[in-house]
């Protein structure tokens, strides 16, 4: 992909914003975490009722001081990217637009508010400013896993859907309308709480063949747990053997670049600041 073209002010800007060679990229990160986590701290304050009764109003101009300022900074990182549509659809990107959108949504939802605490992941840029590379690395290797897995995962998700609603039809057919199972969805439910063995006993098998049903169903929960272990397992032993340096890009902040690559091979923006080169 091509990159803009960027004016000096912008590139400037970027390597401010996006970067975190520089001292001033480090430090507009770490004020950016300080300033979400107070943020944060805000919400979960005002959801006491005795503190909303009594500092409602203030936190609530606390908090659209914060919304107000984050939505400025997305702004910026959209007008100031060398790949707009890269950022935007970035896991970051779309972690920033998150982190603004209820507080425009309370408005005309207001019971939507406390999705604010959404913003706490911004704080996952705090990998990126530490530089630790080591849980880095971890999180990029669990992050290949699931996307090399998702098939293997489909299938079994599919197969414990098919299970789940066996179970759900037969404990139906056993118990029926007498004993709570008023419907085969009310049954499908009991079948997916035993099956998970969480059983929150809301309504349970009265007969002895419900019961040997649910028994049998208690089971097969146990069985099926190991199969998305092994199968995440496989796949990490896999990545293990093929492994590369992570090497994360600054705007789309995806890996999988090999260790001498130079610009990134999703977004196309370089991976390296002028220091580096």
């Amino acid at each position: 992909m091509t990159q803009r073209e960027q004016s000096a002010l912008q590139a400037r800007l970027y390597k401010i914003i996006f970067g975190t060679d520089t001292p001033s990229g480090k430090w507009f990160d770490l004020i950016l975490i300080f300033a979400i986590l107070i943020s944060v701290s805000v919400i979960i304050v005002d959801s006491f009722a005795d503190v909303h009764r009594e500092y409602g109003e203030l936190l609530q101009r606390i908090e659209w001081g914060f919304t107000f300022l984050f939505t400025a900074e997305y702004f910026l990182r959209i007008w100031i990217a060398r790949n707009r549509r890269a950022y935007l659809f970035s896991v970051y990107g779309i972690i920033d637009l998150l982190a603004i959108l209820p507080s425009y949504l309370a408005i005309l939802v207001p019971q939507t508010a406390p999705l604010l605490i959404i913003r706490l992941l911004r704080v996952l840029r705090v990998f990126r400013v530490l530089r630790l590379v080591g849980y880095l690395h971890e999180a990029n290797q669990i992050a290949g896993v699931m996307r090399n897995s998702w098939r293997q995962i489909f299938v079994f998700f599919s197969i414990v859907i098919t299970i789940i609603v066996v179970f759900g039809c037969l404990i139906y057919v056993l118990e029926g309308p007498n004993n709570g199972f008023d419907n085969i969805p009310v049954s499908v439910y009991w079948a997916i709480v035993t099956v998970t063995t969480v059983g929150y006993g809301d309504v349970v098998p009265v007969t002895a063949a419900g019961r040997a049903i649910s028994s049998l169903a208690m089971l097969v929960g146990y069985a099926i747990i190991a199969v998305p272990t092994g199968i995440f397992t496989a796949n990490i032993i896999e990545k293990r053997h093929t492994h590369r340096t992570p090497l994360n890009c600054p705007q789309c902040s995806r890996a999988g670049h090999e260790d001498d690559a130079r610009y990134c091979r999703h977004c196309g923006s370089s991976l390296r600041t002028d220091s580096e080169d």
